[in-house]
């Protein structure tokens, strides 16, 4: 049983390559414990254009009591089958109802729409996703901040969806070191 405190990213087949791995990549330079979760069955998961990912855990495998921070990928069909996952379902909702900080870029915040988890939140999503964003108002922002909810617009905000999330987790100073590093300052 995986038991660890930090951040889990979860990973569905066809969830989008690049929101995934940029975002695992920005917390963990900034030294946050991202573990990825299979919501598959199987510790090897293909993103929407063909990558595979090895996961560090199934899902049935993780304890989530200790965690800061769940993070939803986009991608199609990935967010589909996220959506679909019940017991993830359950788990974000508990996450919600404890005032602990949930994530979800591109497609994903339909999940937490879906899971009538948006109601008066600021959020912004990939175009066309609006409609599902339950008791939301849309943000003309790239990345938002709302609460315990961090939403991003898609692939091309993934760094700076990454870096806010460290900024949460880490404080201003980290995640502008981190930025600095790469680049991105």
């Amino acid at each position: 049983m995986l038991n660890r405190n930090g951040a889990f990213i979860f990973l569905a087949n066809g969830f989008e390559e690049t929101e995934a791995i940029a975002t695992i990549d920005v917390l963990r330079r900034g030294s946050v414990a991202v573990s990825i979760v299979s919501i598959t069955g199987e510790v090897i998961v293909t993103g929407s254009h063909g990558i595979n990912i090895v996961a560090d855990a199934l899902f049935e495998d993780v304890s989530f009591d200790s965690n800061e921070l769940l993070i939803l990928p986009g991608g199609m069909p990935g967010t589909q089958n996220l959506q679909n996952h019940e017991e993830l379902g359950k788990l974000l909702k508990k996450q919600f109802s404890n005032n602990q900080y949930i994530a979800a870029i591109c497609a994903a915040p339909k999940i937490l729409g879906h899971l009538n988890l948006l109601s008066e939140k600021e959020v912004s999503c990939y175009p066309g996703y609006e409609d599902e964003l339950t008791g939301a108002t849309l943000s003309k922002l790239n990345v938002v901040r709302d609460g315990n909810i961090v939403t991003a617009k898609g692939a091309a905000f993934a760094i700076d969806f990454g870096l806010k999330l460290l900024e949460l987790l880490k404080g201003i100073e980290v995640a502008n070191k981190v930025a600095q590093a790469m680049l991105v300052k």
